[in-house]
Protein backbone atom coordinates (compact mmCIF):
# COMPACT_ATOMS: atom_id res chain seq x y z
CA UNK A 1 0.00 0.00 0.00
CA UNK A 2 2.99 2.03 1.12
CA UNK A 3 4.29 1.94 -2.61
CA UNK A 4 0.94 2.61 -3.89
CA UNK A 5 0.97 5.83 -2.17
CA UNK A 6 4.74 6.58 -2.88
CA UNK A 7 4.59 6.14 -6.60
CA UNK A 8 1.09 8.12 -6.67
CA UNK A 9 3.34 10.76 -5.19
CA UNK A 10 5.81 10.23 -7.97
CA UNK A 11 3.43 10.78 -10.72
CA UNK A 12 1.81 13.67 -9.80
CA UNK A 13 5.03 15.08 -9.55
CA UNK A 14 6.19 13.91 -12.87
CA UNK A 15 2.61 15.55 -14.31
CA UNK A 16 3.84 18.91 -12.48
CA UNK A 17 7.50 19.24 -13.67
CA UNK A 18 6.11 17.82 -17.23
CA UNK A 19 3.48 21.27 -17.04
CA UNK A 20 6.37 23.44 -16.37
CA UNK A 21 8.35 22.21 -19.10
CA UNK A 22 6.14 22.74 -21.72
CA UNK A 23 5.11 26.41 -19.88
CA UNK A 24 8.84 26.97 -20.48
CA UNK A 25 8.81 25.69 -23.95
CA UNK A 26 6.11 27.52 -25.25
CA UNK A 27 7.29 30.80 -23.78
CA UNK A 28 10.61 29.98 -25.57
CA UNK A 29 8.70 29.36 -29.12
CA UNK A 30 6.85 32.73 -28.40
CA UNK A 31 10.39 34.92 -27.81
CA UNK A 32 11.83 32.74 -30.78
CA UNK A 33 8.89 34.03 -33.05
CA UNK A 34 8.31 37.50 -31.77
CA UNK A 35 12.37 37.78 -32.39
CA UNK A 36 12.33 36.08 -35.90
CA UNK A 37 15.76 35.21 -34.95
CA UNK A 38 16.43 31.41 -34.96
CA UNK A 39 17.96 30.57 -31.65
CA UNK A 40 17.56 32.31 -28.15
CA UNK A 41 21.36 31.78 -28.41
CA UNK A 42 21.72 34.33 -31.67
CA UNK A 43 18.79 36.65 -29.35
CA UNK A 44 21.53 36.77 -26.41
CA UNK A 45 24.41 37.48 -28.64
CA UNK A 46 22.84 40.65 -30.53
CA UNK A 47 21.37 42.35 -26.94
CA UNK A 48 24.63 41.71 -25.63
CA UNK A 49 25.99 43.79 -28.84
CA UNK A 50 23.45 46.13 -28.19
CA UNK A 51 24.43 46.71 -24.48
CA UNK A 52 28.11 47.08 -25.06
CA UNK A 53 27.13 49.98 -28.39
CA UNK A 54 24.62 51.83 -25.68
CA UNK A 55 27.18 51.81 -23.13
CA UNK A 56 30.08 53.25 -25.26
CA UNK A 57 27.54 55.87 -26.89
CA UNK A 58 26.61 56.86 -22.89
CA UNK A 59 30.56 57.05 -22.36
CA UNK A 60 31.01 59.22 -25.21
CA UNK A 61 27.81 61.71 -24.05
CA UNK A 62 28.83 62.03 -20.72
CA UNK A 63 32.56 62.97 -22.00
CA UNK A 64 30.65 65.47 -23.80
CA UNK A 65 27.54 66.61 -21.32
CA UNK A 66 31.31 67.25 -18.89
CA UNK A 67 33.11 68.95 -21.79
CA UNK A 68 30.19 71.66 -22.24
CA UNK A 69 29.53 71.98 -18.74
CA UNK A 70 33.70 73.36 -17.93
CA UNK A 71 32.40 75.46 -21.25
CA UNK A 72 29.50 76.68 -19.49
CA UNK A 73 31.12 77.86 -16.22
CA UNK A 74 32.06 81.15 -18.37
CA UNK A 75 29.27 81.66 -19.73
CA UNK A 76 27.16 85.60 -18.34
CA UNK A 77 24.72 84.17 -15.76
CA UNK A 78 24.76 87.14 -13.96
CA UNK A 79 23.76 90.52 -15.25
CA UNK A 80 22.83 93.75 -13.20
CA UNK A 81 21.65 96.90 -14.03
CA UNK A 82 21.96 100.50 -12.06
CA UNK A 83 20.73 103.68 -12.19
CA UNK A 84 22.63 106.55 -10.90
CA UNK A 85 23.08 110.49 -11.01
CA UNK A 86 26.90 111.09 -11.04
CA UNK A 87 26.24 114.75 -10.65
CA UNK A 88 24.19 116.80 -8.16
CA UNK A 89 23.59 119.75 -10.45
CA UNK A 90 21.92 117.59 -13.35
CA UNK A 91 18.99 115.73 -13.33
CA UNK A 92 17.86 112.43 -13.17
CA UNK A 93 19.42 109.15 -12.93
CA UNK A 94 20.51 108.57 -16.94
CA UNK A 95 24.03 107.61 -15.61
CA UNK A 96 24.02 103.54 -15.60
CA UNK A 97 26.26 100.41 -14.69
CA UNK A 98 26.31 97.34 -16.25
CA UNK A 99 27.72 94.42 -15.03
CA UNK A 100 28.28 91.24 -16.82
CA UNK A 101 29.74 87.90 -14.81
CA UNK A 102 29.76 84.57 -14.76
CA UNK A 103 29.24 81.64 -12.59
CA UNK A 104 32.63 82.89 -10.39
CA UNK A 105 32.12 86.55 -10.23
CA UNK A 106 34.08 87.08 -12.94
CA UNK A 107 33.95 89.29 -16.09
CA UNK A 108 33.77 93.08 -16.49
CA UNK A 109 31.34 96.13 -15.79
CA UNK A 110 30.32 98.84 -18.10
CA UNK A 111 29.98 102.38 -16.70
CA UNK A 112 28.46 104.82 -18.55
CA UNK A 113 28.28 108.41 -17.27
CA UNK A 114 25.96 111.02 -19.14
CA UNK A 115 27.56 114.65 -19.08
CA UNK A 116 26.53 117.71 -20.69
CA UNK A 117 29.28 117.33 -23.36
CA UNK A 118 28.18 113.28 -24.42
CA UNK A 119 28.44 110.10 -22.67
CA UNK A 120 31.13 108.45 -21.35
CA UNK A 121 31.69 104.92 -21.15
CA UNK A 122 34.40 103.15 -18.62
CA UNK A 123 34.88 99.34 -18.89
CA UNK A 124 36.63 97.23 -15.75
CA UNK A 125 37.59 93.72 -15.86
CA UNK A 126 35.99 92.28 -12.64
CA UNK A 127 37.56 89.00 -11.07
CA UNK A 128 35.38 87.18 -7.89
CA UNK A 129 33.53 90.39 -7.76
CA UNK A 130 36.09 92.51 -7.25
CA UNK A 131 37.74 94.82 -9.58
CA UNK A 132 41.03 93.26 -10.69
CA UNK A 133 43.08 96.40 -11.84
CA UNK A 134 40.91 99.36 -10.78
CA UNK A 135 38.57 99.71 -7.62
CA UNK A 136 35.28 99.76 -8.02
CA UNK A 137 32.41 102.20 -7.06
CA UNK A 138 29.58 101.47 -5.05
CA UNK A 139 27.36 101.88 -8.06
CA UNK A 140 29.29 99.07 -9.65
CA UNK A 141 29.52 96.89 -6.45
CA UNK A 142 25.57 97.55 -6.35
CA UNK A 143 25.51 96.40 -9.95
CA UNK A 144 27.73 93.17 -9.07
CA UNK A 145 25.35 92.23 -6.35
CA UNK A 146 22.16 92.62 -7.65
CA UNK A 147 22.10 89.11 -9.12
CA UNK A 148 24.78 87.12 -7.91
Amino acid sequence: MEAYIILGIIFIWLIVLTWIVFRVQAHYRTLIYKSKRGTIDSILEKLLKDGERSFKEIDLIRKELEKFEHKEKFNIKHVGLVRFNPFERMGGDQSFVVSLLNEEKSGLVLNFIYTREGIRVYAKKVKNGKGEKFELSKEEYRAIRQNT
